[in-house]
């Protein structure tokens, strides 16, 4: 059996005369199939039946994508999708079919995800599609589920993704930039956008092959940046639109938040509210890509919340206005695993104040509310596919868009109070509404009220962190201070930290020594000057920790003066420089270093300061238990443990071997334990409010980067009421002030094991394991 599709010369595909479509309504194959005789003899119609099955197993059923100004046209009709963005690396693989399930059971049509080139070519020469990144059984969950999908390969990706998603060795090609007219990048760009093309087409994924891609997407965002490469950026936007329409693969392509994106391209946009935007051409439908459903964390900051009347406020006027395609920006964020996640400073917690929470946990009144609005567009697509709008005046702040098909007979309003203060009575078709605030009332038939966007009827829940294992009883092993292997890198000036560690680690240990009077030791007043330095530094004096210190809000480098207490005589220096997430937004992103850029001196000696930068250093990649693979179960029985457990100290691999219910566990000061999974279903997670900064593993995976000691300033404005009325910005509605940014660590259920479990946390700055305790995520 083959399937076809044909090119209208318009980026729109048109089916052929005949072709099978999908009844996407029901989920499953429209019913156009011949009938079977019924006097067929049983054997050959068992025959027969048998073997049209395996066909449409194996083939499946085409749909063609074509588009208008009104909207997308699947299978010869207009449809108004409502989108939600999941992304597979976020999520164990086994929650994604609950997730997507989720997802419709909300009323959604379409699953958006990223494709992460970093985490699918993690060196030149070597791919990587298992686990997390099985990107293949993602999109067919999404299929089975009968859902359509948005393939945003990028391959840059921001996402608050390390280095926006791509691989770091990209930045050691001969001659390479990022994102312009530069041929080495534009090679290795298509190489792996032809891979991820080819393995869909492969498994017939896209939707004219019988599969779910209605849409892909080439580059992103690069509209917000592209004057800072001038003339190379338009026409390397050129040449990206150009490479990725010659690819074959029967679907629309979309470029975010690019104005003059070629006409074969559809340009969409991206951000809180969408429904003042245009395309760039009249011939193309209205689409948002991200509707920031919430925002994300970061370390040293107050939680971030978007109000669900307002969420449900900016979609219900997308549509009003002519919108066709909407996707939530997050749907359900997740985590970022190990150490995925970019900003700098962006937490592990993806959360996104997303309708699914980080866990899985269904969000209320959010997922609910959005559900309804959902319901309620729904019932206007026949009219809203049909027409433009009419735009009727209700008020100085209050409106009316209307939508009626002639030849249907359908007709769909909307009644917008853009208000932020106060409710408005209107009067529409000799009817009388009442609109709060900043609200839409949506009417299917130009008659009733549907659904209200500021009007929640949707239970709140509250889910709580319940203790589910506590007093664990640890052992510890110290890491070393400076350099602890003879691989270390000498040179007489201070490594750019990317370009040494090639991001193998967070960590790099910049060492040197110096003489000092016993005058000058004795006046007690030395100060250890950095010029410029990223992200995090600690400063060791002697072995001994003297002070840490980091980079603050959006600054990206900042100078260090840190106090010194120096001996007469032979003195070490050992200053370990660790990252917090590479930049993931910007133009120029693989120009941009880490470490200690910059003089470093010594100052308030008696004798005059003393310059160090162009002294002798040995720079040591990444720590002694990272090489030892210490959070694994073969490399923790490379190292001996002490019971000695100390609190609050720096650099000591915390290891405890407890058992309650067949319980033990690990950490990393180093931290390590073997346990049970927690009884249940309830999500997992580790609870690290009393550790300082580090790292943890679960069974030798990376739950990611903790900082819990870092808190969210007493005074950064939270609310003790958030009114979701008026334009949203990221920092209207926060909580947590006074708080860690991030308290719980989730830990999938998929990543424990019955009858013993290994948990290593490494600890940088000094913490105490004794208040580290496992939870689980109930709802009440």
């Amino acid at each position: 059996m083959k399937l076809g599709w044909e090119w209208d010369g318009s980026a729109c595909f048109l089916p052929r005369k005949g072709q099978r479509t999908r009844d996407r309504s029901i989920g499953r194959p429209g019913r156009h199939q011949q009938s079977l005789q019924p006097e067929m003899p049983p054997l050959l119609l068992l025959l027969l039946l048998l073997l049209l099955a395996a066909t449409l197993l194996h083939v499946g059923l085409s749909d063609t994508v074509a588009y208008d100004h009104r909207g997308l046209i699947i299978n010869g009709q207009h449809r108004m999708l409502i989108s939600a963005s999941i992304h597979y690396p976020r999520a164990a693989p086994q929650m994604w079919s609950q997730l997507i399930s989720n997802a419709k059971a909300g009323g959604i049509d379409v699953i958006e995800t990223y494709v992460f080139w970093d985490g699918h070519q993690p060196t030149r020469d070597t791919y990587n599609f298992e686990g997390r990144f099985d990107l293949v059984s993602f999109v067919k969950l999404v299929h089975e589920a009968g859902l359509y999908a948005n393939l945003r390969i990028g391959p840059y990706v921001c996402a608050e993704w390390n280095l926006g998603g791509f691989p770091v060795w990209l930045k050691d090609v001969a001659g390479i930039e990022f994102r312009t007219n530069n041929q080495p990048f534009k090679a290795e760009m298509q190489t792996f956008v032809e891979k991820i093309v080819a393995m869909m087409k492969h498994d017939k994924l896209f939707a004219p092959q019988g599969g779910p891609i209605i849409l892909a997407q080439i580059e992103n965002e690069y509209g917000n940046i592209d004057a800072a490469y001038g003339a190379a950026g338009k026409e390397y936007m050129v040449w990206a639109a150009n490479m990725s329409q010659g690819l074959g693969t029967g679907v629309p392509w979309i470029m975010c938040q690019q104005s003059d994106a070629p006409d074969y391209i559809l340009d969409t946009c991206n951000g809180f509210y969408c429904d003042a935007w245009a395309p760039n051409n009249k011939k193309k439908p209205k689409m948002w890509t991200e509707n920031w459903s919430g925002w994300f964390q970061k370390w040293g900051e107050a939680s971030p919340h978007r109000p669900v009347e307002d969420v449900a406020f900016a979609v219900a006027r997308f549509f009003q206005r002519g919108g066709s395609f909407q996707n939530y920006y997050m749907y359900f964020g997740g985590t970022n695993f190990g150490r995925s996640s970019g900003g700098p400073y962006v937490t592990t917690s993806y959360d996104y104040d997303a309708p699914i929470d980080e866990f899985g946990v269904i969000r209320q009144p959010k997922w609910g509310h959005l559900k309804q609005l959902h319901a309620a567009i729904k019932l206007c697509e026949a009219a809203l596919g049909s027409n433009d709008p009419t735009y009727i005046s209700l008020g100085q702040l209050q409106e009316a868009h209307v939508y009626g098909s002639t030849s249907s007979g359908a007709c769909a309003a909307f009644l917008a109070n853009i208000d932020s203060s106060s409710d408005a009575t209107v009067k529409f078709n000799s009817r009388t509404y009442l609109l709060p605030a900043w609200s839409v009332s949506i009417l299917p038939d130009c008659k009733t009220v549907s659904h209200n966007t500021a009007k929640v009827d949707v239970q709140t829940a509250m889910p709580t962190m319940k203790p589910s294992i506590t007093g664990l009883a640890w052992e510890s092993y110290p890491e070393p201070v400076g350099v602890w292997s003879d691989s270390g890198i000498v040179a007489s000036a201070l490594l750019e930290q990317i370009n040494t560690t090639k991001d193998t680690s967070d960590y790099l240990w910049y060492t040197t020594s110096l003489d000092i009077s016993q005058a000058d030791a004795a006046s007690g007043k030395a100060l250890l000057y950095l010029e410029s330095m990223r992200d995090v530094v600690h400063v060791f004096v002697n072995g001994k920790l003297a002070g840490s210190a980091s980079t603050k809000g959006t600054q990206l480098y900042a100078a260090v003066e840190q106090p010194i207490e120096l001996a007469s005589g032979h003195n070490s220096l050992a200053i370990l420089c660790a990252t917090v997430g590479l930049q993931n937004y910007g133009p120029f992103i693989e120009t941009w270093g880490a470490g200690i850029n910059g003089s470093v001196i010594v100052k308030g000696l008696p004798s005059g300061q003393i310059d160090l930068t162009a002294e002798e250093w040995i720079h040591q990649v990444g720590l002694k238990g990272e090489s030892l693979a210490i959070f694994t179960e073969s490399g923790s029985q490379r190292v001996r443990w002490s019971s000695a457990v100390p609190q609050g100290q720096a650099l000591v691999w915390y290891k405890v071997i407890f058992q309650h219910h067949g319980i033990t566990c690990i950490v990393w000061i180093a931290m390590q334990a073997h346990f049970d999974s927690p009884s249940g279903n309830d999500p997992v997670a580790l609870d690290l409010e009393s550790m300082g900064k580090g790292q943890a593993w679960i069974n030798g995976q990376s739950i990611g980067r903790f900082w819990p000691s870092l808190r969210a300033p007493d005074t950064a404005g939270c609310p003790q009421t958030c009114d979701y009325r008026g334009s949203y910005s990221s920092s209207k509605c926060r909580s947590g002030c006074g708080q860690p940014s991030q308290r719980w660590y989730h830990v999938p259920r998929s990543w424990l094991q019955d009858g013993g479990n290994l948990v290593v946390l490494f600890e940088e700055e000094g913490g105490k394991p004794s208040g580290v305790s496992f939870v689980t995520r109930t709802v009440v």
